[in-house]
């Protein structure tokens, strides 16, 4: 069976710190955000840098949700298929 997959998540300056907490963050956008991130059946479990998924995800779930989380500029700077 292969490893389990995630998405590695880089913040913008000021929004992935410690204090921020990332996307465990208590911003009403980020609360957002990760209530859309949990409706994917495929997703283990969110770390404040890092969204797991099962490993019997599509590959090409995880290319839409990075691509999804790309476009919100306003909290992330980069994403990294693992």
């Amino acid at each position: 069976m292969p490893a389990p997959r995630g998405i590695r998540v880089s913040f913008q300056p000021g929004r992935g710190g410690p204090d921020d907490q990332g996307l465990l963050g208590t911003d009403p956008k980020v609360r957002t955000l990760r209530r859309v991130l949990v409706t994917y059946p495929e997703v283990r479990h969110i770390l404040p840098d890092r969204i797991s998924f099962e490993s019997t995800a599509d590959p090409r779930l995880l290319e839409a949700v990075a691509r999804f989380l790309e476009r919100q500029q306003w909290l992330v700077r980069g994403v990294e298929v693992e």
